[in-house]
């Protein structure tokens, strides 16, 4: 699965969930393309027709360009006669047949990456109850991002860590590793997932297994749990950080220990850079 498929997968899954929030009968959206900055159209949900599909929205232009510009949600009671909206796209909305419509931009660090859209297809004002549903949906959206870009951008740091570092680097690089691994699991794309995990695997090899170490395997919530401990984590700040409970995080660690011989957690840390389960 790609990266931009893993992105339709998401919109898709928060069409399908506004739709059921709200019970409206259309729901459509798609995120900006980086080439022409304009929203394109590319995922459908309880369309009649192929109308919209791939529609490219510019920025000003019909309600979900007006939201885009605005970076905020807007809606119409009657899309066609409407007079607080430009009319470029009149047509793909009638030949669809959509009257009410809504459209909330999704946004990430005050940049606007997409859209989603609900719609009846009669004339009627659209309460506040769906309009909330509709942003639930696209925070949904919003933090999926959010969580892919946060990914990129540490790969782009731990992809190539330096053969000799310092105390302060390797700190760097420890710290790059428990955020890694606490990302992964809440990455959607598997093929990022799994470069994610390819990466904290040569970061923690890349420092060589230390004296009397042995051969130690320990399940990856409990490698991710004793991350966040190396990175100085309580249990709370470790279960928030992987979404999780802090007697689930109490309970990987004592696995963890019991599994390494340890009596403490910073034993327990030790003793998995040894075995060179962390760098």
């Amino acid at each position: 699965m790609t990266a931009d498929t893993a992105d339709a997968v998401e919109v898709r899954g928060a069409l399908v969930r506004l739709r059921r929030a709200t019970g409206l009968p259309v729901a459509f959206g798609g995120l900006v393309d980086s080439g022409s900055g304009r929203v394109c159209i590319s995922q459908l949900s309880g369309t009649a027709t192929a109308a919209l599909s791939a529609l490219a929205v510019s920025t000003g232009n019909g309600l979900g360009g007006k939201a885009v510009a605005l970076a905020r949600p807007c809606a119409v009671t009657d899309y066609r006669s409407s007079r607080q909206i430009s009319h470029e796209y009149d047509v793909a909305v009638a030949t669809e047949g959509l009257r009410s419509v809504l459209a909330v931009p999704v946004v990430v660090r005050r940049r606007v990456r997409g859209v989603l859209y609900g719609a009846l297809r009669t004339s009627q004002p659209l309460g506040d109850r769906t309009l909330g549903a509709a942003v639930a949906a696209a925070r949904d959206v919003e933090q999926a991002l959010v969580v892919k870009d946060e990914a990129q951008a540490l790969l782009a740091l731990a992809r190539e860590p330096a053969p000799e570092v310092g105390n302060a680097a390797w700190e760097e690089v420890r710290e790059a590793h428990g955020a890694l691994r606490a990302l992964a699991p809440r990455v959607l794309d598997p093929a990022l997932r799994a470069e994610l995990l390819a990466v904290c695997g040569r970061l923690a090899g890349a420092v060589s297994p230390g004296p009397g170490s042995h051969e130690v395997g320990l399940p990856p919530r409990e490698v991710d749990v004793l991350a966040c401990i190396a990175a100085g984590a309580t249990n709370a700040v470790a279960a928030e950080r992987l979404g999780l409970r802090p007697e689930t995080v109490k309970g990987y660690l004592r696995s963890a220990m019991r599994r390494l011989g340890a009596h403490t957690r910073w034993e327990a840390v030790v003793a998995a850079r040894r075995a060179g389960l962390l760098p």
